[in-house]
């Protein structure tokens, strides 16, 4: 536990280091845009619940301030305000690997939850390349909290009459539970390229991953699970234009 809270506090000074730590070229470029992408979710049962990924959309608005050139490092902060589509999406199979076979709709059984989310990501961004004209890498990592505003439930069986006997993994009382947790709150860093032109603005492509350390049903001793967090793979795309840009002589 304190181990986590030492995780959460250093990602929370981060973005802080990077404003406050001065000793480069001075920069004051503040970029505004959108994003959009996909996210891969799943939730880290414990007890283990079977899944693949599920699939959801993402999108909302991006911002970003570039505050230093230190040596060949462009040092920035990111920040983004996301509607998200997130959940998990269950693998039921049998002892054999194979579909389990429900005996009343004589279809494989399926279930899936989608919980939307508004999600604030905040980075401390690290790029190297070209600033004004051409391709840059970059890396960011930051927290992220975020909050459910709704759920729903994607399922081929009454819930209250599934093939338990057959399955390789029995664990059910998900299916009748509500989040309990509507606040969620992580870890997301990102590997990324940027293409950035004077005239027309910067283009981002970026794979980034999320840990989540919260949970989204209760955790203590008299609770069913003992674990419920998510993990997200995102991979989106954000566009920035210049409101604010540091002046030719300076750079």
């Amino acid at each position: 536990m304190q181990i986590r809270k030492l995780i959460i506090s250093l990602a929370m000074l981060a973005p802080a280091i990077t404003v406050s730590a001065q000793v480069g070229k001075y920069r004051n470029d503040l970029s505004i845009g959108v994003n959009g992408g996909y996210i891969l979710s799943n939730v880290g049962f414990t007890p283990k619940v079977n899944q693949t990924f599920h699939g959801g959309i993402t999108g909302g608005l991006s911002f970003r301030y570039v505050c230093e050139k230190y040596f060949s490092t462009i040092c920035a902060v990111q920040a983004e305000v996301n509607y998200a589509q997130i959940g998990w999406k269950e693998d039921i199979l049998d002892i054999n690997d194979a579909p389990v076979i429900n005996p009343v709709t004589g279809l494989p059984e399926e279930y899936s939850r989608t919980m939307t989310y508004i999600q604030i990501p905040v980075f401390a961004h690290l790029g190297w390349g070209r600033e004004e004209k051409g391709f840059q890498f970059f890396f960011q990592a930051g927290p992220q909290i975020g909050f459910c505003i709704g759920e729903s439930t994607k399922t081929n069986f009454n819930v209250n009459d599934a093939n338990v006997d057959e399955r390789v993994n029995d664990i059910v009382a998900q299916y009748t539970m509500a989040v309990e947790n509507k606040f969620d709150y992580g870890i997301a860093a990102g590997l990324g390229l940027e293409y950035s032109h004077p005239k027309v603005g910067h283009f981002q492509l970026e794979a980034r991953y999320y840990y989540g350390l919260g949970n989204i049903y209760g955790d203590s001793k008299k609770d069913y699970f003992g674990k419920s967090n998510f993990g997200n793979i995102v991979v989106k795309l954000t566009y920035l234009f210049d409101l604010i840009r540091t002046k030719n002589r300076e750079k």
